[in-house]
Parts: structure tokens; sequence; C-alpha cells
């Protein structure tokens, strides 16, 4: 027997054999595979290249993709705001949830913020816009209206707070007749915040705007609800009902105020909007789980939604002087956009805003909810201003930077 023979032989039991300090000198080699070694690697090329073809057939699937869409029992209920002088708007009446699912039959609204005193406190590149006109509440209106085409106007009346100026509900109300009287676009009227007084200031509101269909902002359990709801049956408006990130304090809220007179219709939910890094997890997870109870037929969730999108402005990232985070003239507005896209994805109708070029893209965005969806409806035109620049090609976003700068 030869010594390769012996070799093999001692071999036949062994799983493995390791080799110290080995060396092998030749000047040619020739190996011959034993049948059974080559049947192995030739299924094992088998199987590379079947791999192979299922890779390329689950890559050609892809460009078959087609989008889940589904149906809903449900229907979010249409709420008009606007009415008598006033150019209406209109909100909700979706039978989905997603835009690829089925366009939306009216497009999200983008409302202004106006304040009945001045507010040298607001971040430096939304005061610039507005600070020749705040010591008017009827003047920031009028400009927001003629210079930055605003098609609907929330009047925060702060100025009635205790802590604030104290203003009388009556003195509130005046502020209101004077907007009525300079615009012909809806309202939201919002009180100081303070629970006490904010039915009465929006009960006296509400009397003066008769016939308006104003939006009462807003409703929730810690204040009397009762009296702003019987305000809104009696003189022809709608309710912001709102509730702080929690669905079944929402459901409990629009029960109530239904049980007081009020019909979906009637009725626009708030669920709040916690700003771009700061909670907007929960503020999505809040908003899609209260459009998908609408949608399923919840008849407590089956109301648009509104979106507090000024909160973004509460982010330092969007005022605070930082070099390296670049200039605060685009990223505030950004901050603000991208707040109020996020919740625009999720469902919401309606977006308070303060920045104009903010309010500016959001609404050209929102306008392409109603069209079919198709890669072609996300393209916006090329625009040549600054504030036009956030929509355009990207190729344009960094000369617009250096102009901001």
């Amino acid at each position: 027997m030869s010594q390769i023979d012996q070799l093999l032989k001692l071999l036949e039991n062994v799983e493995s054999v390791e080799l110290e300090e080995f060396r092998m000198d030749f000047e040619e080699l020739e190996i011959t595979l034993a049948p059974a070694i080559a049947r192995t690697v030739q299924q094992t090329l088998n199987r590379q290249q079947f791999a192979e073809k299922s890779i390329e057939k689950t890559i050609l699937k892809a460009d078959e993709f087609k989008a889940p869409i589904r149906e809903y029992p449900g229907k979010i209920a249409q709420v008009q705001i606007g009415d008598g002088t006033r150019k209406p708007v209109y909100l909700g009446g979706q039978n989905a949830l997603y835009r690829f699912e089925e366009p939306q039959p009216n497009p999200p609204v983008v409302t202004f913020d106006v304040f009945d005193i001045p507010m040298p406190g607001l971040p430096r590149p939304i005061r610039e816009r507005f600070e020749d006109v705040m010591e008017s509440p009827g003047e920031w209106a009028k400009k927001a209206v003629k210079d930055y085409g605003a098609n609907m106007v929330t009047l925060h009346l702060i100025g009635t707070g205790p802590k604030v100026m104290d203003k009388s509900p009556r003195e509130g109300a005046q502020v209101v007749e004077e907007l009525l009287q300079v615009i012909d676009v809806p309202l939201v009227i919002g009180g100081s915040g303070d629970p006490i007084k904010d039915p009465l200031v929006l009960e006296a509101a509400a009397e003066v705007a008769e016939g308006e269909r104003c939006l009462l902002a807003s409703a929730n359990l810690d204040l009397d609800y009762h009296k702003i709801a019987k305000s809104a049956v009696d003189y022809n408006h709608a309710v912001l009902s709102w509730a702080i990130t929690d669905v079944n304090m929402q459901k409990s809220l629009n029960r109530y105020l239904m049980k007081d007179g009020l019909k979906q219709e009637d009725i626009v939910m708030d669920p709040t909007t916690c700003a771009l890094g700061y909670g907007i997890e929960f503020s999505i997870d809040v908003v899609t789980r209260t459009r998908l109870g609408g949608l399923k037929g919840d008849p407590d969730l089956q109301m648009p939604m509104s979106s507090g999108t000024t909160n973004a402005w509460g982010s330092r990232e969007a005022w605070m002087r930082k070099d390296e985070w670049g200039p605060t003239d685009y990223r505030g507005p950004l901050w603000e956009i991208f707040t109020g896209l996020t919740m625009m994805l999720n469902g919401v109708d309606i977006f308070m805003m303060l920045h104009p070029d903010s309010v500016k893209i959001l609404r050209e965005i929102g306008e392409t909810f109603t069209k079919e969806y198709s890669s072609d409806s996300l393209s916006l035109s090329d625009l040549d201003s600054p504030s036009d620049s956030i929509s355009s090609a990207s190729s344009k976003i960094d000369n617009w930077i250096a102009e901001l700068e």
C-alpha cells in the first residue's frame, strides 16, 4: 500500500485535520476531485445560480408594487367655516386616510395667526414681516390677506387675559367686529387661554359675529364648554374641540359637545401638535389613531382635525442663533413647514401658522392632496422668490440660503 493510500485510510473516520508547521514544495500540482466531491461542488454552484435567479425575479416584482388601498366603512364629516359675508372654506369629507388611497375632497387649509395686541416676543423672522402693523389687529389681518394671500385668519384675543391686559369680553368682541369689517375671509376666534374668562370672551365674540360661521377656539374639559357650545348653537358657529394627546379624552369631549346641541358638522378636533423634535411622534400616533377611529365608523371621532403648527416656533432649533445650524431666516420657516407637513400626512385638515413663507409652502403642498396620486403630481413648479424656493428644484435651495444670509 502506498503512503497516500495509507494516509487516506487513516483519515476515513476523521472529520477534520489540523496541520502545524506544514510546508509543501512542488514544481507542478495536479488535483483530481473524487466523484462525491465533484457532485457537491456542482450542487453548490446550482444553488448559487438558483439564488441569483430568485433575486432577479424579486427585484423585477418590485416594479409591480401596488399601494395597499383600503376601504373604510366610515366617513369624516365636512365642516364649513365662513358664511354670510365670508368666503367659505370646507374641512374634512375624507373617505380614506392616505392620499394614495383616495384624493381628498377638500384641500387642507392654512390660517394666519393674528393677535389683538402687539407681540414683541415673536421670533425675529416673523416680527420683521408684521412689525409695521402690530399696533392694529385690523391692519395685521389685512396684510395677511392682501400681501400674503391668507384664505383664513385666526384672531387670538390675548389681551383679554387677566394677567395680560384684562380687557373685557366686550372689548374683545370689538376687535372681532373690526376684523369682520376689513377682511372677507373666515375667522377662527381664540381667547387668552384663561379657563374662567375664555368662555365669556368667546360668547361675546360669537354674538357680534352671528351668521358669519366662525370657529370658536377652543372648548376643553377644563373650562365651561357648555357655554361655548351654546354660543355656537345660538349664533351658528363651529367649535374647536381641544384634547391633549388623548384619544379617549377627545371622544368624551366631542360626545359632550354633541349632547349640548352641536353636530359632527359643527366640530373640529385639535388633538394637540407637538413640534418636530419635541414629541411630534406622540402627535403622529394620536392624530393617526383619531382619524382611523373615525374612518372605522366611530361617530365621536368623525370630524376634521386642526393643528397648532405655530408650536414649532417654541423649538429652540427654530429661533436660536447658532452659526452651525444656519440662519434662522430659513431654519424657522422650515421647522414650521415640516411640523405641519408631518401632521398633514397623518390626516390634519387645518393649520394655524405664523410665518408667511411657511403658510405659502404648506398651502401649495396641500393643494396636491385633492389630485390623483402620481409622481408627477408631487413636482411643484419652480419659483423665483426666496420664499418660493423651498418648494422649487433642490438645486435652487443653496442660492436661496445665500440670499437670506
